[in-house]
C-alpha cells in the first residue's frame, strides 16, 4: 500500500509537469496572438520615470482596479465641468495605464478643448492648447510609438484646433506657432541641406531643438514636403500633414487609413486656400493662398481614391470641389493657363458635373455671383485679393473702368461678408482685415512682378513714390466712377506686363 501510494504521487507529479509544460506552450502561442492583435504589451517601458516604473511593475494587477476607480471619479468631475481637478486625476491614470491610447487622448482633449476655453486671455488659452499637444507628442508617443490613433489625434490638433477658425483665439494660436517655427526654420522655404547636414553651431542648435523639443525629424519633414508640398512649415497644416503621414505609414486597418487620409487631403485643401504667410510679426499674421501646392493636392486626392475603392465616391466629391475651387482661384489671380488646365481636368474626370460647353469665363462669372454671398472666411479673402489684384493690373493697362469694376466687386464681397457676421459672436473670430489694408498688401506683392513700364504707369496712377521706397503711402485710385464691365480676358490669355 505504501509503495502504491508513492507510485501514485510520482505519476501525479509527472502528470502535473506535463500539464504545466502544455500550459506554457499554449500560453506562448496565446501571447503571440494577443501581441499580433494589439491586445497586450509585453515589452518593458524604456526611459520611464521612477513613479511610472513603480506603478507599472510593482502594483501589477492592482493597477486596473485603481485606474477604474480614478476613471469613475474623472467622469463625475467632467459631468460637473470641473476640468481642473480632472488634470491631476488624468495624470495619475496615465501613470497607471501608459499603454492605453484613450487615456492620453482624453487628457489631451480636455486640456486643449475643455480647459482652454475657460480662459478669456488668448495667451493663457494657448498655454493649455500647447500642453495638450505636448502631452500627445512628447509623452503619449514616447510610450506608444506605434499607436496610429495617437498620430491621428496629434494631427487633428494641428488641423482643427490651430488650423481652423472655430476658436476665438485661433489667430493668436497661429501667430504664436508661426513665430516659434520662424525662429527655427527662418522665413520662406526651409533650407533642407542645412537641416539635414548642419555645418554651423547655430544650425546644429536649431536641428537639435527640432528633434528634442518638437520631435520633428528633418529627413521626414523633407520627405513629407517632397510628397505633398511645397508646404509652409510655419503654419499648422504642414504639421498636421507631417503627423498624419507618419501615422499613415504604420496604419494596419482600413478605418485607420481612412482617418489619416482625410486629415491629409483636408489639410492640403486648407493649405491651398491660405497656406502662405504674407506678413508675420510677433502679434500679427496675414495669410495668402498657396496656389503652387495644388498639383500635389490633386495628386493626393487621386492617390487616395486609387488606394480605397470603397471610399472612392466620397473622396471624388471632395476632389471635384477642390478642382472647381482651383479653376476659380487661378482665374481670379490671373493665372489663366493653369485655370484652363484644371478646367480641362474637371471636364475629363467629372463630365456629368460640368457642362462641356461652358467656358472658363462663364464659369468664373457664375462663381462671382455665388461668392458675393460666400460665408467662408478663407474663400472670401482669396476672392477679394484676386479682385484687388485684377483692379491694379487694369489700372496699369490704362483700363480704368474695368479697374473700378473689380474694386467695386472686392468692396461688395467685403461688405456682404462683414454684414452677415456684424454684431454676432463670430465677428471677432472670423472678421476680415480692413479692405484698405488688403489693397496695400496686394499692391506690395504685385509691384515687383510687373514689367518696369507697367509698374511706372501704376505708380503714376496711384501717386506712389518711385521704386526703392521702403513704405507705401495709403493706396488711392485715379479711376473714374464705374461704368464698365468685369469681363475676363480670352481663355488661355494672361495680363500683359507681369513677370
Amino acid at each position: 500500500m505504501h509503495r502504491s501510494g508513492r507510485l501514485r504521487k510520482v505519476l501525479l507529479l509527472l502528470l502535473a509537469g506535463l500539464l504545466l509544460l502544455a500550459a506554457g506552450t499554449a500560453q506562448r502561442g496565446l501571447n503571440r496572438q494577443r501581441a499580433d492583435l494589439g491586445l497586450t504589451r509585453v515589452e518593458p517601458l524604456k526611459n520611464a520615470p521612477p513613479v511610472l516604473v513603480f506603478t507599472t511593475v510593482v502594483l501589477g494587477g492592482f493597477r486596473g482596479l485603481i485606474a477604474n476607480a480614478l476613471w469613475v471619479r474623472a467622469m463625475e468631475l467632467q459631468d460637473q465641468d470641473r476640468y481642473f481637478e480632472m488634470v491631476q486625476l488624468a495624470d495619475w491614470i496615465t501613470k497607471l495605464q501608459p499603454r492605453i491610447p484613450t487615456v492620453w487622448v482624453v487628457m489631451a482633449w480636455n486640456m486643449s478643448y475643455n480647459i482652454s476655453i475657460k480662459f478669456s486671455d488668448p495667451k493663457d488659452r494657448w498655454g493649455w492648447v500647447q500642453r495638450g499637444i505636448e502631452l500627445l507628442r512628447d509623452e503619449a508617443l514616447k510610450y506608444n510609438p506605434h499607436e496610429v490613433e495617437l498620430y491621428r489625434e496629434l494631427a487633428w490638433h494641428f488641423q482643427h484646433k490651430l488650423g481652423h477658425n472655430l476658436d476665438d483665439a485661433h489667430l493668436y494660436f497661429k501667430t504664436a506657432w508661426a513665430n516659434e517655427m520662424h525662429q527655427l526654420l527662418g522665413g520662406g522655404r526651409p533650407n533642407w541641406d542645412e537641416l539635414l547636414n548642419p555645418q554651423t553651431e547655430d544650425a546644429r542648435r536649431r536641428v537639435a531643438l527640432l528633434r528634442e523639443r518638437y520631435k520633428l525629424d528633418p529627413a521626414r519633414m523633407k520627405e513629407t514636403d517632397d510628397r505633398y508640398g511645397p508646404l509652409e512649415w510655419r503654419l499648422p497644416e504642414a504639421h498636421a500633414i507631417y503627423w498624419a503621414n507618419l501615422g499613415r505609414q504604420m496604419a494596419k486597418t482600413r478605418e485607420q487609413l481612412i482617418k489619416l487620409r482625410r486629415v491629409i487631403y483636408q489639410s492640403l485643401y486648407l493649405a491651398f486656400h491660405r497656406g502662405r504667410i504674407i506678413r508675420l510679426k510677433p502679434d500679427e499674421i496675414i495669410f495668402g493662398e498657396n496656389l503652387d501646392i495644388f498639383p500635389r493636392t490633386h495628386a493626393a486626392y487621386e492617390e487616395m481614391m486609387a488606394e480605397d475603392e470603397q471610399m472612392r465616391d466620397h473622396i471624388a466629391r471632395a476632389h471635384r470641389n477642390a478642382l472647381l475651387d482651383a479653376v476659380y482661384f487661378f482665374f481670379v489671380h490671373q493665372r489663366y493657363r493653369e485655370a484652363n488646365q484644371w478646367l480641362d481636368t474637371v471636364k475629363k474626370l467629372y463630365p456629368k458635373d460640368y457642362p462641356p460647353e461652358m467656358t472658363l469665363e462663364e464659369y468664373a462669372l457664375r462663381r462671382v455671383g455665388e461668392d458675393v454671398g460666400e460665408t467662408d472666411m478663407n474663400k472670401t479673402i482669396s476672392n477679394i485679393r484676386g479682385a484687388l489684384e485684377r483692379s491694379f493690373i487694369n489700372l496699369a493697362l490704362d483700363e480704368d473702368d474695368q479697374a473700378q469694376g473689380y474694386l467695386l466687386l472686392a468692396r461688395n464681397i467685403w461688405n456682404r461678408y462683414m454684414g452677415k457676421i456684424a454684431g454676432g459672436p463670430s465677428e471677432k473670430r472670423v472678421g476680415l482685415p480692413p479692405l484698405e489694408d488688403m489693397r496695400r498688401e496686394v499692391l506690395e506683392q504685385l509691384l515687383p512682378r510687373l514689367d518696369p513700364e507697367y509698374e511706372a504707369a501704376l505708380r503714376t496712377k496711384l501717386n506712389l513714390p518711385p521704386p526703392g521706397a521702403t513704405n507705401l503711402p495709403p493706396v488711392g485710385t485715379a479711376a473714374p466712377p464705374p461704368g464698365s464691365t468685369t469681363n475676363a480676358p480670352p481663355a488661355g490669355a494672361g495680363p500683359p506686363g507681369t513677370r
